[in-house]
């Protein structure tokens, strides 16, 4: 989470949720978080924020704060419930108990507030800035634009860093004697294959000439 100053990029109310995925299969537990995160206090669910996305949240005078490390809720984001709060920080907003063992909160008889949301930070990962959507709209799995990639002439291009430059290490004597070597030896072979050629040629020329002769 970041200690810089929290200006609010986004603020709104919604009705949230609370739910604890650690993958032990209780109470209705359906795995670990889709980030890969470890389920924690302040990690919440988002059925479009981008993964990663950081913010707060204000409830009747309480303040938490939290990142988006998973996804939901479902069917109930088509219905408004726009969050799912991780067990512990609902606990802390509404005055309850966490109870580890039935992943329950205690002391509270809603499994829903209305909340005021701000968003502080939008996260790199998979998933829509903005207003919430509903997780049927598939906002979700939206991929946006890297706002570090930085666009020339209306394409995005992603700056590679380059690797230092490494000069080749100067060749030694033996290294150009062993590289001229072959080529010595084939102009060697082709001299004499000429040599001999020509020494044919003139032979049969002279041997022409006596026969014309006699």
């Amino acid at each position: 989470m970041t200690n810089a100053i929290e200006t609010p990029l986004l603020q709104g109310t919604t009705k949230a949720s609370y739910y604890w995925d650690d993958g032990s299969g209780i109470n209705g537990d359906t795995g670990m978080p889709a980030s890969g995160k470890p389920m924690q206090k302040g990690l919440f669910a988002s059925p479009s924020w981008p993964l990663g996305t950081e913010g707060y949240v204000l409830y009747e005078g309480k303040k938490e704060k939290f990142f988006i490390g998973d996804r939901g809720p479902g069917i109930p984001s088509n219905k408004g419930v726009m969050l799912d709060m991780d067990g512990k920080t609902f606990a802390a907003l509404t005055g309850g108990s966490w109870n580890q063992s039935t992943l329950t909160v205690e002391g509270h008889g809603l499994g829903h507030i209305h909340v005021t949301y701000h968003v502080t930070k939008w996260g790199p990962g998979i998933g829509k800035k903005g207003q919430p959507q509903a997780f049927s709209t598939g906002a979700w799995k939206v991929k946006e634009p890297d706002p570090t990639v930085k666009p020339v002439n209306g394409v995005n291009t992603v700056s590679v860093p380059l690797k230092p430059f490494t000069p080749a290490p100067a060749a030694t004597a033996a290294d150009t004697g062993a590289a001229i070597a072959p080529l010595l030896v084939g102009l060697l072979v082709t001299l004499t294959l000429l040599a001999t050629l020509v020494v044919t040629y003139l032979r049969m020329r002279q041997d022409g000439h006596h026969a014309n002769r006699a």
